[in-house]
């Protein structure tokens, strides 16, 4: 079976859906399926240094995923930019798109995305959609004139002309059908490769961070923008400055939101125990996750989470927002704290995580376990698999 996914950006910088669909088809293709990527060289305010127009073997972490990158169109309006238009993608799609037995689409509201499958519709070529959160309704309420009347002239007739509609979580699929178009959507939460147990992660961070090792370690690890609710988070953290902890800040995003939230972090008194360590990878990153003793996450919405993820198979418990989709498994495998998106509610359970850390350290192993034995991604490939037939 030969499928094409096509996602308007795979750069790193754009966060967890470009990563997403990389991994998705390198386990695809470990199982057989003949899978690639097509996208645009976006790379936020800047390009990605690739060749363009043909099929290359891009290395991912010392992997290998075949990708055909064509050129985005770059005014110097956000806006514009932002819709990554391709002239030269949309012609290669009229053209060769008959040579998929398949399409999956990632993102709607962007310009491959609906092109991709306008076309598909018109060459009567079966495609899949997985709008990762767009159709949830804080994201819908974000530029909400502009989306309503997007989604009327153009993407509905796209939605309802696909195969399925792939959501990752239940909590996805509830919000979907709040829309009331009876769209046929099918659940398949998404995976990840868990890195190897680095023993000593928690000294190491410890020493990177020239933090005493007695000092508890929160982590908030994500792309930095309102949605994240860190002005939220950053409250809750200033109500328990008395109390000994460090905060670790990883991510990055636009330099305007970026410098709000240094104000925020000094009206609060938490710039000495701040650390920002910008956007982290590899060996870092992992030191990250599996030596910080809490991950928080309190976003207005997440159609999936994979930070979180990522963290509890670090064997890292997690505090997150009843707004992240992952809420209910953190919920009832008792992962973790699931709070509303309120300042006292955070600190309380914040101050929770503090006081027990031996309970801490049960519920990390807990996590890691149920983690690698059902949301690896081998085992999400098969399911991929079998919505595609």
């Amino acid at each position: 079976m030969k499928v094409l996914h096509l996602v308007p950006s795979i750069a790193a910088v754009r966060g967890g859906t470009s990563i997403a669909v990389i991994e998705m088809v390198k386990s695809l293709r470990a199982i057989g399926i003949d899978a690639e990527i097509v996208t645009t060289n976006d790379n936020g305010k800047t390009l990605l240094d690739v060749p363009l127009h043909r099929l290359i073997d891009y290395e991912v972490e010392g992997e290998k995923v075949p990708v055909r990158f064509f050129p985005r169109f770059s005014p110097p309006i956000h806006a514009m930019r932002e819709f990554a238009f391709s002239g030269s993608l949309t012609i290669w799609l009229w053209q060769h798109l008959r040579d998929y037995d398949l399409m999956h689409v990632h993102a709607i509201f962007s310009y491959p995305a609906t092109i991709a499958m306008t076309i598909a519709r018109q060459q009567n070529i079966p495609y899949v959609n997985s709008p990762h959160g767009l159709l949830c309704q804080w994201s819908l309420q974000q530029g909400a004139q502009k989306k309503h009347i997007y989604l009327n002239l153009l993407e509905k007739a796209n939605l309802f002309g696909a195969k399925a509609i792939h959501v990752t979580a239940m909590q996805e699929q509830v919000e979907i059908e709040l829309l009331g178009w009876s769209l046929k959507t099918i659940v398949r939460p998404l995976g990840l490769q868990i890195p190897p147990a680095i023993a000593d992660a928690r000294e190491q961070l410890h020493r990177m961070l020239d933090i005493p090792s007695q000092v508890p370690i929160m982590l908030f690890l994500s792309r930095i923008h309102p949605k994240k609710g860190l002005d939220y988070l950053l409250p809750a953290l200033g109500k328990l400055r008395d109390r000994h902890f460090a905060f670790v800040l990883a991510g990055s995003g636009d330099p305007e939101y970026e410098a709000a939230l240094e104000q925020l972090l000094q009206a609060h008194h938490l710039g000495d125990r701040t650390y920002k360590l910008g956007f982290v990878t590899g060996i870092k990153k992992n030191i990250c996750l599996q030596g910080s003793d809490l991950y928080v996450l309190t976003s207005h919405s997440e159609n999936f989470g994979v930070s979180v993820l990522e963290a509890l198979a670090a064997g890292t418990p997690v505090l997150i927002t009843k707004g992240v989709a992952l809420a209910e498994l953190v919920r009832s495998q008792q992962l973790g704290w699931v709070v509303d998106l309120e300042i006292d509610a955070i600190a309380a359970a914040i101050a929770q995580s503090l006081d027990q850390p031996q309970v801490n350290q049960q519920i990390g192993d807990r996590a890691a376990k149920y983690i690698a034995e059902h949301y690896t991604w081998n085992k999400i490939a098969v399911n991929l698999q079998q919505l595609y037939i």
